[in-house]
């Protein structure tokens, strides 16, 4: 019998029928035989346990960014190759490190909390109106008719996104979440350029517009932080502005879409949600740990250190498998059982410290708002094919449906 050999990075993609057709038997396999190993391929470390997750990425000594990592780290460092300047450091919070990120993210966050601690009467109205377009249907796309729309229009409206601009807006959004694809065709890549461009065009020009006549908007409140005193330069304050967009929109979008396919495929906890609303936030939790949107996060060793017994040198690339994490069956009893009222050790979808995801308060109101909401509104909804397996999306280290065909008639 041959000796069982675990996955590399580029290897635990859907694009791998291998890993495909059997992703937790594979982390299962993985988290008791090699929870620690090292990926020659991608130049980084696989880790997959929930323990060692956690600890580690909530040690804010440790690095994001990829300009940190040694040569060898193949796939971090890919991302420096993205920048129209490589000898620029990065300027989005994703990637930066101290003190750079601790200049930054301060004044980012709390402009865009103060706005999400206010929206849920604004998410109420576009999940309402984005649900009455579904009326009187007999079935639907769950993603291109609900869950893509929802968090486009609502980061739109944070931004201060004019209404005659939306389909433009949309159509950006969607070509710039190619630089989230490692594997990108040469036409994505076209694409995603293009979209880039114009997205980063019409920013700088609300920006300017905003100084000379201030809105009700996260736009507004950037440059007044800025004329108030924040160290943020434009492009600062522009690309962290799209950054909200690229990392909110997609995972947002598969979160709604992958607790909906989930909520029909056990009744049992979709009844217990409508008899009890009250159940929604620990439901979308359940769901960010059974089906979290994202695959991996990554970090950088900024000293020598051990993960689970294995030695890391300074400067080598960890990738954390956070789906692996949130089906440890040491932190989570029965983690291949989806239970909405679960209780106990807290999922690592969001990733952990100084980099923790900043747009989790809105993807969490997004999704509480936008999955009860259509529970409720379509009591009777049901796959349109129940025997037809889900079609996952190809995208590299992310984790959402490609559609989701439902039939409520």
């Amino acid at each position: 019998m041959s000796e069982w050999k675990p996955l590399g990075l580029l290897e635990m993609t859907p694009l791998n029928p291998a890993f495909r057709d059997d992703q937790h038997g594979v982390y299962d396999r993985l988290r008791s035989q090699c929870p620690v190993h090292r990926d020659e391929m991608a130049g980084e470390f696989i880790v997959s346990r929930h323990a060692d997750v956690r600890a580690t990425l909530s040690d804010r000594t440790l690095w994001r960014g990829a300009d940190h990592a040694e040569e060898a780290a193949f796939l971090p460092r890919s991302i420096i190759a993205q920048r129209r300047n490589p000898e620029e450091g990065p300027k989005s919070i994703l990637f930066m490190d101290d003190p750079d990120h601790a200049r930054v993210r301060p004044p980012l966050a709390q402009a865009f909390y103060a706005r999400v601690a206010k929206f849920r009467p604004d998410v109420e109205a576009i999940v309402d109106a984005t649900l009455a377009k579904l009326d009187g249907r007999d079935g639907f796309d769950v993603l291109a008719d609900y869950a893509i729309p929802i968090p486009i229009d609502a980061i739109a409206a944070i931004l201060g996104v004019d209404h005659d601009r939306l389909d433009d807006f949309r159509t950006w959004s969607e070509g710039v979440i190619q630089s989230l694809n490692p594997l990108r065709s040469p036409e994505q890549s076209k694409a995603m350029e293009t979209a880039g461009a114009a997205l980063e065009a019409y920013i700088l020009a609300a920006m300017v517009d905003r100084r000379r006549t201030p809105q009700d908007d996260l736009v507004t409140d950037m440059v007044r932080l800025q004329a108030d005193g924040a160290p943020l330069s434009d492009s600062e304050i522009m690309y962290n502005l799209i950054s909200l967009l690229v990392g909110g929109n997609l995972t947002t979008t598969d979160l709604i879409g992958n607790a909906i396919w989930l909520f029909l495929r056990h009744p049992e906890e979709r009844a217990k949600l409508l008899a009890d609303p009250t159940l929604i936030a620990g439901a979308v939790e359940e769901t960010l740990r059974y089906e979290p949107p994202v695959d991996i996060t990554s970090r950088i060793a900024s000293r020598d250190m051990e993960i689970g017994g294995c030695p890391i040198r300074d400067t080598q690339a960890m990738a954390f498998l956070l789906r692996s994490a949130n089906r440890d069956p040491d932190a989570f009893p029965d983690p291949h059982r989806f239970d909405i009222a679960r209780k106990g050790a807290p999922h690592v979808a969001f990733g952990g410290g100084a980099h923790i995801c900043i747009g989790a308060p809105l993807a969490r109101l997004e999704a509480q708002v936008a999955i009860l909401k259509m529970l409720q509104r379509f009591p009777d909804m049901r796959l349109a094919d129940p025997d037809a397996l889900p079609a996952w999306r190809a995208l590299p280290f992310f984790h959402g449906l490609e559609r989701l065909d439902v039939r409520t008639a």
